[in-house]
């Protein structure tokens, strides 16, 4: 019965949800490393369906000693922003804005929730982040609300493979914030990588 669940499931997931195991060097990592002045938080990001409503991806924004993005099974990526299976080191406002800019189109918007946390939690969660490994594909909900669950204070976000559901739960948190960005953009969003390449060319 579980397997016949899970074959169900798995179509209503983006597309773009597909990733292969990458290891930057630590020389990339450390050169991209970024401490923002903001309080260290928590930030779920949640691709949804502008028809429909369905949550198609989530990711996971954590600021600490430095902002890392885990960006299980997608396919953004940018070629200052290293990888390491998933998670993307040196995320600075112009490559969270890039990242937001990608998903959100004229058939999607991305929610953005965050929630303030204390400097430790926030570096358990780079821990488990870092410690994840390669997620496979359509299996970006479930891993985001792994991660979720295991850190004091989100222990009622369920372990779920719909973006959906993991956001409307990660709402009921105390202290809790959103913002929903919305674009007209075109749906074939592939030339917005270039242009995010181009952009930053000279810096």
């Amino acid at each position: 019965m579980r397997r016949q669940i899970i074959a169900l499931i798995l179509p209503v997931f983006l597309a773009a949800c597909g990733a292969e195991p990458v290891w930057a060097p630590d020389e990339a990592v450390a050169r991209a490393r970024y401490v923002s002045p903001e309080e260290p938080s928590i930030t779920l990001f949640t691709v949804v369906r502008k028809k429909g409503g369905e949550g198609e991806h989530s990711g996971l924004m954590i600021n600490g000693s430095q902002r890392v993005l885990f960006d299980p099974a997608g396919t953004w990526h940018h070629s200052l922003v290293p990888e390491r299976n998933d998670l993307f080191y040196g995320i600075t406002p112009r490559m969270k804005a890039f990242y937001i800019d990608y998903h959100a189109r004229e058939t999607y918007d991305v929610i953005e929730q965050r929630v303030p946390v204390s400097a430790e939690v926030a570096e358990l969660a780079v821990r488990k982040a870092e410690a994840y490994g390669a997620v496979n594909k359509a299996f970006c909900g479930n891993s985001v609300s792994d991660i979720l669950r295991d850190l004091p204070g989100f222990e009622a976000i369920p372990r779920s493979f719909f973006p959906n559901k993991i956001m409307k739960n990660f709402a009921k948190l105390p202290g809790v914030t959103e913002k929903t960005h919305h674009d007209g953009d075109p749906d074939n969003n592939h030339g917005i990588l270039l242009i995010q390449k181009e952009s930053t060319a000279g810096e």
